[in-house]
């Protein structure tokens, strides 16, 4: 793996490539190479109750533990290595833990993406 300015650089690099379906999809949307390395659009931080993007993205603890409901973590982990792993999309759905401690029931479509030989998860949530 690379060094942080490396992944920030890809991440932006791959975020400004993708902007026009981050800023228009009716979907929420994220794009993931670590906790750390992570955005999303406009949809899915209101979704969960986040004022921004930016502020949904500063969050750098772990990222199933502050995001996902105990019940999807597992299958949300589980879903993101085998797709990384075989190269292959998936539908799930998916529980997230709101920012002020409630819920959402989603239906979540990831794939995995390449961008400049860095592998990512991109990750389309429809609430339910």
């Amino acid at each position: 793996m690379g060094s942080v300015e490396e992944h920030d650089e890809l991440l932006q690099g791959l975020h400004a490539q993708l902007r026009e379906i981050f800023e228009t999809s009716e979907q929420g949307i994220y794009l993931y190479l670590d906790d750390v390395h992570k955005v999303c659009n406009e949809h899915l931080s209101s979704l969960l109750g986040y004022n921004s993007p930016e502020e949904w993205a500063d969050v750098n603890e772990e990222f199933t533990a502050s995001f996902v409901d105990e019940g999807s973590r597992s299958l949300l982990v589980s879903t993101f290595q085998d797709a990384m792993d075989r190269k292959i999309g998936a539908s799930i759905d998916i529980t997230w833990k709101k920012v002020d401690g409630d819920v959402v029931d989603t239906n979540v479509i990831l794939v995995p993406v390449e961008f400049e030989g860095t592998l990512f998860a991109l990750h389309f949530i429809t609430a339910k």
